[in-house]
């Protein structure tokens, strides 16, 4: 990607492999260092941040989910709540692409935030990836 994106989408794969300490999760620490020292937004649809609370807790407890979710807010990721233009476009996807729902409210959140960039290396968004910008990431 030549440019820097104006906005810094997170799904749950990503957020994921940060938890995980997992490769990728490196590079989203670092995206997430240098979008707090760019004052550069990093948001994730509160369906996803769903998908990883229901995750962790089924890995762990909810007490290490609700830390979990805790640790994202303190990263300084916003939380977005999608309204119906957003859940419509989520839809969308979702009736023309073989993906899960969750992983269509990060696709629209990415579609409606113009110049920003999905993070992720969940290979269900490469039915999308000409609709949207995706900086792909390997655990490998």
């Amino acid at each position: 990607m030549a440019r820097k994106p104006s906005a810094y989408i997170l799904d749950s794969w990503s957020v994921m492999a940060y938890l995980e300490d997992e490769p990728a999760g490196e590079v989203i620490e670092h995206t997430i260092a240098e979008a707090n020292d760019n004052n550069s937004p990093l948001l994730m649809s509160i369906i996803n941040v769903g998908e990883v609370w229901y995750t962790v807790a089924r890995r762990m407890s909810d007490k290490d989910a609700d830390e979990a979710v805790a640790t994202l807010k303190q990263l300084g990721i916003d939380f977005h709540e999608p309204d119906w233009k957003l859940t419509r476009q989520a839809a969308t996807y979702k009736s023309q692409h073989k993906m899960s729902f969750a992983d269509c409210f990060a696709a629209a959140l990415t579609a409606h935030h113009k110049g920003s960039a999905l993070l992720t290396g969940d290979k269900e968004f490469h039915s999308v990836e000409k609709k949207i910008d995706i900086v792909w990431l390997k655990n490998k």
